[in-house]
């Protein structure tokens, strides 16, 4: 069994592998303040909760863009579980190459994100992922990682508009019924909820138009089934796409392994 960790800026999900099946998903806050000890244990609650034997787990996996988070996982990897995890990044052995400029400033997410995005969709392809950013990544027709776009996140925006101003008020991410609102609350969702969407389907036109070619486009990260609905562009929503990256690539670095 395999333990993926998807450690995001606000929150980190955790999914349990049994082969390919993803048998159990959990979500906790990213946080650098609890010890791995406290980590381990809220681990081996959810497992107990969700029925798996935690000593089932032979390998984990981590895609992380909070480094003092992934000491946490790394620590829980080798002192209770007795693996060496394997830190997803630009360097190992992926099944996609890597254009961008600088390989390493790649996102672990993004990475996994189009590693199994392509391997289930193949390519051209645009991966949208709307988590604290909303992130674009185009990967080419042969599997090659072009780059993308990194935008503001949805929740971000909002948090911005109530945090800058001395009036605004937070508001819940839902669709006003209008894009006129005739309150502050539904102005701002339509400026938030609205701009979103407009955002998602100019940026798309302008990657296809760059790529002088159709791709399909896919999206993940929490607020993507809210957001799907209300656009044409998004073909299909993949909400453990990263962990299913992870996956992926943990098996192909074992495999690597294995053979040498």
């Amino acid at each position: 069994m395999l333990l993926a960790v998807d450690i995001g800026n606000t929150q980190t999900v955790l999914g349990i592998f049994a082969g390919e099946k993803l048998v159990a998903e959990w979500r906790m806050a990213s946080s650098s303040h609890r010890t791995a000890d406290e980590t381990w244990l809220t681990i081996k609650n959810f497992c107990d909760g969700a029925g798996i034997k935690i000593d089932q787990v032979n390998s984990v996996g981590i895609s992380s863009v909070v480094p003092d988070v992934t000491g946490i996982f790394e620590s829980i990897a080798s002192k209770y579980l007795h693996v060496n995890p394997i830190s997803i990044h630009a360097g190992l052995d992926l099944g996609i190459g890597i254009q961008y400029k600088d390989p390493a400033a790649v996102g672990a997410d993004r990475i996994c994100n189009c590693v199994a995005g392509f391997r289930k969709y193949g390519g051209p392809l645009i991966v949208i992922d709307f988590g604290t950013a909303t992130t674009f990544d185009v990967v080419s027709r042969n599997g090659d990682y072009l780059g993308g776009v990194i935008c503001l996140g949805l929740e971000s925006n909002a948090s911005e508009l109530h945090r800058r101003t001395a009036k605004l008020p937070k508001i819940e991410l839902r669709f006003p019924s209008s894009v006129i609102g005739r309150d502050t609350v539904s102005s701002m969702q339509a400026g938030v909820m609205l701009g979103a969407v407009d955002m998602v389907e100019g940026i798309v036109r302008r990657i296809k138009a760059e790529l002088t070619t159709e791709a399909r486009v896919i999206a993940t990260g929490g607020l993507s089934s809210t957001i799907a609905p209300h656009t044409t562009v998004i073909e299909a929503c993949e909400p453990a796409l990263v962990l299913e990256g992870i996956r992926l690539i943990v098996e192909r670095v074992k495999d690597g392994s294995r053979s040498n």
